[in-house]
């Protein structure tokens, strides 16, 4: 009797999900969920931005309030007002002169109270179809000691999450680290011989001070593709071997994922760059000596255009996990040139920081359609 009840009641709940158009299964989405991966950059301000495009009706002000809307949405940040940095910005401006150096950012953001300020720029704009917005951010510190965050640091090299790293991301970490690299092997000029010159990268593993993001473990090999230290060995002798080099070939030498190596079997220039450097340091008993920095501590440019799939597919994902109930989808996005430019900051914003180790486990989004009701 039993059997037949439980028969009876599979045969109805499949004939209720027939009759009902399958209302009963929801469609699944997931959303991207970002977070501030630098607690020593918490306090922030946006300064407004410049506008550098052939578009003179673009407002910089708004744009400002877009990327300042964006942030202040990831959680771990805490974002001046607009208005309260403008005032600031007068006042600096009245006493000290218009900021244009790195130096002079790091004064005002001493000044405001923040722990970094952030200085953009749109360089290019279009709003009529296919709209199309280029932005370059840069993030002053205000502490002196802080050095440049490069694309990949703090991600999980080394471990079995890193197959999970975007390509794009692992490619973006390979060019800045291949550029600090041949920083080192580049001619100085007369000028730079005579004051002396270091490496592009600066401190990489001490970025952002002794107490950086503590997640990541420790690097063997980058994914296998990042230019890796030269190594001499049998199938690739360099020592008086002039031809170049595939880095297929070069060994990284580490006794595991967990430790850097030692040492290397060539001579190398000091303060040579390697895949250990995308790694945040272990804490040291002692503060670490300070090292005057004023470049920017993280710096983005991207060109962002609304014919180019990655970014339709990105803006899609962003609206259709959102709550947007005014028609047109992602599509009236790009019609409207205000919402184009609050989502061209929100994703060089998650670019920047997704990069960096600012990404978490995507949000699961189960939604029951009303069609299907």
């Amino acid at each position: 009797m039993k059997l037949r009840r439980y028969v009876a009641a599979l045969i109805f709940a499949a004939a209720t999900v027939v009759l009902t158009g399958c209302s009963l299964v929801p469609d699944t989405e997931f959303r991207e969920v970002i977070h501030n991966p630098f607690p020593q950059m918490k306090q922030v301000a946006v300064l407004p931005f410049f506008n550098q495009s052939n578009d003179p009706t673009l407002n910089t002000t708004e744009v400002a309030e877009a990327y300042y809307a964006a942030l202040q949405a990831i959680p771990g940040f805490e974002v001046l007002p607009t208005g309260v940095t403008r005032v600031q910005w007068m006042q600096y401006t009245a006493a000290y002169g218009e900021p244009t150096s790195g130096e002079d950012f790091q004064r005002l953001a001493r000044m405001m109270g923040v722990e970094a300020v952030i200085v953009g720029s749109v360089t290019d704009y279009q709003a009529f179809y296919p709209p199309r917005m280029a932005m370059t951010v840069r993030w002053y510190a205000a502490n002196e000691g802080f050095h440049p965050i490069p694309a990949g640091y703090g991600l999980p090299w080394g471990t079995e999450d890193e197959q999970h790293i975007p390509r794009r991301i692992a490619r973006e970490a390979e060019f800045e680290l291949a550029r600090s690299q041949l920083a080192t092997q580049t001619p100085l000029s007369v000028d730079e011989s005579a004051v002396g010159s270091g490496t592009l990268s600066g401190t990489l593993s001490g970025s952002v001070g002794a107490s950086g993001p503590t997640d990541a473990t420790k690097l063997h090999q980058v994914g296998g593709e990042l230019p890796l230290p030269i190594v001499a060995s049998d199938s690739n002798p360099i020592a008086g071997d002039n031809s170049p080099q595939c880095f297929d070939d070069l060994a990284y030498q580490a006794p595991n994922a967990y430790e850097a190596p030692n040492a290397y079997e060539v001579p190398l220039p000091p303060n040579w760059p390697d895949p250990t450097d995308l790694i945040p340091a272990p804490p040291s008993p002692v503060r670490p000596a300070l090292a005057i920095n004023h470049d920017p501590v993280l710096s983005h440019t991207r060109l962002y255009r609304g014919d180019d799939s990655y970014f339709t597919n990105r803006l899609s994902d962003y609206v259709n996990t959102g709550d947007d109930a005014r028609p047109g989808g992602w599509q009236g996005y790009l019609r409207r040139s205000d919402d184009f430019v609050r989502f061209c900051c929100h994703l060089h914003i998650t670019e920047m920081l997704e990069s960096r180790g600012g990404s978490d486990q995507p949000d699961l989004i189960l939604r029951w359609p009303f069609s299907r009701h």
